[in-house]
């Protein structure tokens, strides 16, 4: 046998890879459909911007007042999930398997994470939402200190843990699913726990079909909200450069070709750099501000609203202001709710696809707790400040600005504080760099979409979205449809709100089953081999003898190789199709056992190195050999080394005997809830009497 276990997956035809061209990873079925209904889209609000924008404005009028309160429950189920998961046990689960560690370092992964969810929001909003708000509160009187109160406190709700829960919870369900259970890292695989294998029919292509479409509507409307900021400060910082549709679509032709080229020096080189630079930018920025702006009642400010925050946070959650019917519910908490929703599935799909090797309360708390207060930071620094000047210096020109024009706030706050010109240019580069890792991880998060959860994909493919995004971006905007589309894709979010609900049915079940293992392994009465009390003196040796590769290779050869070996022959006997392998050149040997309809069992010892312990006081770099167990799960944490055949045997049975019993407390399983798990659906007894 020839094929190393970790590649070994079900051998069964997939339909995702029935329509891939050749040289290509596109998967027809969704790739066409997807472009047809854009071009349509496109075309439509081109023909009659102004028929579009009344059509798609009326669809959301009677989506927010119908199914407002669908909106709400549904973001407080998934913040209560998300959280209730990452507290209990299950918190623990790795997402991918028990040995995986992450591949990007918190800095970097959170950098990703921030830039790719609404780091261009925050520059768009920081100021114009809390001057917006005090101007033209919900409740009471308008510029007022309640008002200033009430208005940050809306901020904090808008953009707080209910924002980062919709994100979290997708890219929990995509990364648990992916690397957990080895399923496509695509919107369909949240599915799978519910209906099966019919995830690579037609209904998992209309769910990718509708993740793509949100994806690239949502990234073409905030792109050109984003020009026209980028504008807005090219404009404050060179008059000379006016405020026109033609500047912006220079400036989308120009950022294109940026996240093009970091699409192509991909993941590590390209949008890893640029979020590191971003959160670089973005911190200097709040720093410089802090300490020119007011920075003592920046800190009261800050302490205080977020007690508020915290106090209000379930009234807060449940308020549809059901008793005084007005718009402003639908116009703000519903919209940018519904928003992030249609945002979903291309910010949790890439915080999946970076999250890889980290605990589930690893995910969580990096995706809620460091983003929420980060943003309330932001708030507080660029909000607080703008309020202080209105409420205690007079500048009530600010609001009047901010009402005209959303994009200039940031930049007419700055036109109050010293080095408004340096900052003003900081933030330009800062939006543009925003703006291209938004358009190059949405490129790849597509691109992923469009070829069924490939992670790797051809490069022309890559740099064929991230120029689809730039064109739909630029046409809207030339056709005036971004208010449209942008209405459009808002409304997309409800049946999507739906499929969250039932991935959470799906991600609850499967951790149930995740559960029954975990108990089935600790109540297993089996030991391992190293610690059977007849053999005390070779279990000593094992403690405190530290044997190098050569050593270990030995063991593998002469004892682990003759002991599969002889389970091979007995399962075969008895009508198992079995296999050994052995691999010399990376020192490991396994037993792979054909599960026919099931997923195969996998018995694994390798050879790891590991530092030598520092009671041994080793030099630098010193190492030592391990001859560790690896099931489909990863690595078990033990190590074999100094033990003979019979107890190597018996070890490979007490993990016959462990998935035995996981199969007899976790009745009617499915196949996605066994896969990952080594298993042998026959009975073991003649093996065991061998």
């Amino acid at each position: 046998m020839t094929t190393s276990p970790d590649s070994v997956r079900k051998q069964q035809p997939s339909p995702l890879a029935e329509h891939k061209a050749v040289q290509s990873t596109v998967l027809l079925p969704v790739f066409i459909p997807t472009v047809l209904i854009a071009a349509l889209l496109i075309i439509g609000t081109i023909a009659n911007p102004q028929l579009a924008g009344e059509v798609f404005s009326s669809a959301l009028s009677w989506i927010t007042s119908t199914f407002g309160w669908f909106y709400m429950l549904a973001v407080a189920i998934f913040l209560l999930f998300i959280v209730g998961v990452a507290i209990s046990g299950w918190g623990n689960i790795r997402l991918g398997p028990d040995h995986a560690e992450p591949e990007y370092s918190f800095p970097a992964w959170f950098a990703m994470l921030f830039s790719a969810g609404y780091g261009i929001a925050l520059l768009f909003f920081g100021v114009a939402e809390p001057v917006l708000h005090y101007s033209q509160p919900p409740m009471g009187a308008a510029e007022t200190i309640p008002a200033a109160r009430q208005a940050m406190q809306i901020a904090y709700f808008h953009w707080g843990v209910h924002i980062w829960a919709i994100y979290g919870l997708v890219g929990l369900v995509l990364a648990y699913f992916a690397f957990r259970h080895g399923l496509p890292l695509s919107i369909r695989s949240a599915l799978y726990p519910l209906i099966g294998e019919r995830i690579y029919g037609p209904l998992g292509h209309t769910v990718d079909v509708f993740a793509i479409l949100g994806t690239l509507f949502g990234l073409a409307t905030t792109l050109g909200l984003s020009v026209a900021q980028i504008n807005a400060g090219i404009h404050y910082l060179w008059p000379a450069v006016p405020v026109s549709t033609t500047v912006q679509v220079i400036a989308i032709f120009t950022i294109t070709l940026a996240a093009t080229a970091s699409v192509v020096a991909g993941m590590d080189k390209g949008i890893k750099n640029l979020s590191m630079l971003n959160m670089t930018l973005a911190i200097f920025l709040m720093v410089v501000v802090f300490f020119i702006g007011p920075s003592i009642h920046i800190l009261e400010t800050f302490l205080q609203n977020t007690g508020d925050y915290l106090s209000g946070l379930v009234a807060r959650t449940f308020n549809l202001q059901a008793y005084s019917r007005s718009d402003w519910i639908g116009n703000w908490t519903l919209f940018i709710f519904g928003w992030t929703i249609a945002w979903a599935p291309f910010v949790g799909l890439f915080i999946a696809k970076i999250s890889r090797g980290r605990t589930i309360r690893q995910f969580v708390f990096g995706v809620l707790a460091v983003p929420t207060l980060f943003t309330f930071l932001w708030f507080s620094i660029f909000g607080d400040t703008a309020l202080y000047l209105i409420m205690n210096e007079g500048l009530n020109t600010l609001i009047a600005d901010v009402q005209a024009d959303h994009a200039v706030a940031l930049f007419q706050l700055y036109d109050h504080l010293p080095w408004s010109s340096f900052l003003s240019l900081i933030t330009v580069c800062l939006i543009i760099t925003f703006f291209v890792t938004s358009s190059d991880s949405g490129s790849l998060v597509v691109d992923s979409l469009a070829s069924g959860g490939a992670l790797e994909t051809p490069l022309w493919q890559r740099i064929f979205w991230a120029f689809l995004e730039g064109t739909i971006a630029a046409v809207l905007l030339l056709a005036g449809g971004l208010s449209a589309l942008q209405t459009m894709t808002i409304a997309s979010a409800l049946p999507f709100a739906v499929i969250m609900l039932l991935a959470v049915l799906g991600l609850w079940r499967a951790l149930v089953i995740e559960g029954h293992r975990a108990s089935s392994l600790n109540s297993s009465a089996s030991t391992r081999p190293h610690q059977q009390q007849s053999q005390w003196r070779r279990r000593l040796a094992g403690l405190v003898d530290f044997p190098d590769a050569t050593r270990v290779d030995g063991f593998i050869a002469t004892t682990a190789v003759p002991a599969l070996e002889q389970v091979c022959k007995e399962l075969a006997q008895h009508g198992w199709q079995a296999e050994v392998g052995h691999d010399t050149a990376q020192a490991r040997v396994w037993l792979q056992v054909q599960g026919g309809d099931e997923v195969d069992f996998i018995y694994d010892i390798r050879r790891t190195l590991q530092p030598l312990p520092a009671y041994k006081t080793p030099a630098a770099g010193e190492q030592f050999a391990r001859a560790e167990v690896y099931l489909r799960r990863g690595s078990q944490g033990y190590d074999l080394y100094g033990c003979d055949q019979q107890e190597v045997i018996r070890d490979l049975l007490d993990q016959f005997e462990n998935y035995l019993n996981f199969l007899h407390i976790t009745p009617g399983h499915l196949p996605w809830e066994t896969a990952g798990y080594d298993e042998l659906s026959t009975s073991t007894e003649a093996v065991q009497s061998k």
